[in-house]
C-alpha cells in the first residue's frame, strides 16, 4: 500500500496519480508519443508482409490504458502527425504518410481512444480486463491497418490477412500478456484496487 495520499475522482487512470495541470497533460501526451516513437525503432521484418512486428502497438495500448482516451488519442495524434511531416519514428526510423503500415498507425489512434475510455471505467486494474482490454485494442488497429494494407497494395482481402494479421497474433498475445502484468501491478503498487 502506497504511502502518498492522492485523492482520486471515480474514472481515474494512471496519469491522474499525478498532481492535475495543464503542464501535466502537455508532458504525458508528448512522452506518449515519444515512447510510441522509441517502441516503433524495436522493429523485426516479417518474411512476405510490407509491415514488420514492432513495439509501437504495445507503447500505443499501454499510452492509451495510462493516460486516458482524451490525452491517449493526443499523444498517438501527434506520433502520427509528427512522422508524417517527417520525423523519422515510425518503424524503423521511417516517415511520412501512405506507407503500407500507416493505417496501423491510424487504427492505434482510435485504440488508444477506446483503451483509454475502457480503463477510466477499470479495464486496467484486473488481469482478466486488462486482457479483453488489449485485445479489443489490437483488434481496433487490425480493422483498420488491414484494408488500408489492402488498398495500399492492391493485396486481396486473404493476402492482407495472411501479410498483415495473422503473423502478428502470437506477439500481440505475449504484448496482452505483460499488458496483463504491468498493469494491474501499477494499481497495487499505487495502492488502488478497482
Amino acid at each position: 500500500m502506497s504511502t502518498a495520499s492522492v485523492s482520486l475522482r471515480p474514472g481515474a487512470v494512471l496519469a491522474d496519480l499525478l498532481p492535475a495541470s495543464r503542464v501535466r497533460d502537455i508532458t504525458l501526451v508528448a512522452g506518449g508519443a515519444a515512447l510510441t516513437g522509441l517502441a516503433a525503432q524495436i522493429a523485426v521484418p516479417v518474411p512476405g508482409s510490407p509491415v514488420p512486428v514492432t513495439g509501437q502497438t504495445f507503447a500505443a495500448l499501454l499510452v492509451g490504458t495510462a493516460l486516458g482516451a482524451r490525452r491517449g488519442f493526443l499523444a498517438l495524434a501527434l506520433y502520427a502527425l509528427a512522422g508524417a511531416a517527417g520525423l523519422p519514428w515510425f518503424a524503423g526510423g521511417t516517415s511520412g504518410a501512405g506507407g503500407a503500415s500507416f493505417g496501423y498507425v491510424l487504427g492505434m489512434l482510435l485504440a488508444a481512444g477506446l483503451v483509454g475510455a475502457l480503463a477510466r471505467r477499470g479495464a486496467d486494474r484486473s488481469v482478466l480486463r486488462t486482457a479483453g482490454t488489449m485485445v479489443l485494442g489490437s483488434a481496433v488497429i487490425y480493422a483498420v491497418g488491414v484494408p488500408y494494407l489492402m488498398a495500399v497494395t492492391g493485396m486481396s482481402l486473404g493476402a492482407a490477412v495472411a501479410a498483415g494479421l495473422v503473423p502478428f497474433l502470437i506477439g500481440d498475445a505475449l504484448k496482452a500478456a505483460l499488458a496483463m502484468g504491468l498493469l494491474p501491478a501499477a494499481w497495487q503498487l499505487a495502492g488502488h484496487r478497482g
